[in-house]
């Protein structure tokens, strides 16, 4: 072997594991091979490489010697322009507990139990994240919460209403909006234009509809004012969803989630796949809900999101949660050792 290609090796990682990985690659490269790391993740690719290649709608923009590049100017490069800097959000004052998860037994796809006893709250302007390694139960308790799969025992309530068992649509009206991992498959019917999906949970509220019929000038003024609020980049409402970019795909479930003022939102890695810009975009809009008082659950495998976006960090392994700890005491390291089981090294919130 000469030449080794990586295309998001480090997506289902711990940082240990990330570190682990770095030191074989390296000694690669020194014995003479060729590497070619394809990352979104800037500080890993400004870590490891000796040339960065910068991609962008598919063509080459540039190229920097490792010396020379600097997170800025490679987030400038990928994105054409430049963003404003994005801080760990500030605190949240205390609120009232607005999420409640008890006792909480879910089983997976081929019946074993993915999540085990499972408790957690979230409260009213507060953002807790959720770290773990994929295939920890995350994708079984985000749908659990949303309705689209049933729990096995426990409950799950939001404002004091009993959830468990509910259909999605009731869960959505007693004010829960979720943004699931799967946008494509989940989020999305890609087929249907920008305007089909932007509606697609709404369709049945009298303000868009009257006497079984669809009031379409008003369902275009809304759709359109959604497209305009969220910087979704579309030909027009009636583009078919599969024809935009991920980034404008995830923005815009987002503002179909986010249309119904929801008392908690609930978002399943929020930025995979998607370029720099977008995921800032979005990190801005999940804090801003915060500060407006909604309680905010996100369930990333992205160890670095969680702790710049979290007033807690959660981490879920093996179906439990193992650790929890206020993002701005907790290491990284604690964190990651966690994430692959060790549950040591972070302090409790």
């Amino acid at each position: 072997m000469s030449l080794l290609v990586l295309d998001e090796p480090t997506a289902v990682l711990t940082p240990r594991e990330v570190d682990d990985l770095f030191a074989v690659l390296r000694d690669l490269a020194s014995s003479g091979r060729g590497l070619v790391f394809i990352s979104h993740k800037v500080n890993e690719v400004l870590e490891l490489s000796d040339r960065i290649t910068v991609l962008r709608a598919g063509r080459r923009v540039g190229e920097l010697p490792r010396a020379s590049a600097t997170r800025d100017r490679l987030v400038e490069m990928m994105v054409g322009r430049q963003l404003a800097g994005e801080g760990r959000p500030a605190a949240a004052p205390a609120g009232a507990a607005v999420l409640e998860v008890k006792g909480l037994v879910v089983a997976g796809d081929r019946g074993d139990e993915a999540v085990k006893g499972l408790d957690l709250e979230v409260r009213a302007g507060e953002i807790v994240g959720i770290a773990g390694v994929s295939g920890n139960g995350q994708r079984e308790l985000a749908e659990t919460i949303a309705g689209t799969r049933r729990s096995t025992r426990g409950s799950v309530s939001v404002n004091g209403r009993e959830l468990s068992g509910a259909h999605p649509a009731r869960v959505r009206a007693i004010g829960l909006s979720y943004v699931p991992e799967e946008r494509m498959r989940d989020g999305v019917v890609p087929d249907f234009s920008v305007a089909e999906n932007l509606l697609l949970v709404d369709s049945g509220r009298p303000q868009f509809s009257r006497l079984g019929f669809l009031r379409g000038r008003t369902i275009r003024r809304h759709c359109q004012q959604l497209v305009d609020d969220f910087a979704v980049k579309t030909p027009s409402l009636d583009t078919p969803v599969r024809n935009l970019s991920g980034g404008n795909i995830q923005k815009l479930i987002m503002a179909r989630e986010l249309s119904g003022r929801p008392s908690v939102l609930l978002v399943a890695q929020p930025t995979r796949g998607i370029d720099v810009g977008a995921a800032r975009y979005i990190h801005q809009r999940l804090v801003e809900q915060r500060d407006h008082g909604t309680a905010v659950l996100i369930i990333s495998e992205d160890l670095d999101e969680v702790m710049s976006l979290s007033d807690r960090v959660l981490v879920m392994y093996e179906g439990r949660i193992i650790g929890a700890a206020d993002a701005r005491g907790a290491s990284r390291e604690a964190i990651g050792l966690l994430m692959a089981g060790v549950a040591a090294g972070a302090a409790r919130a």
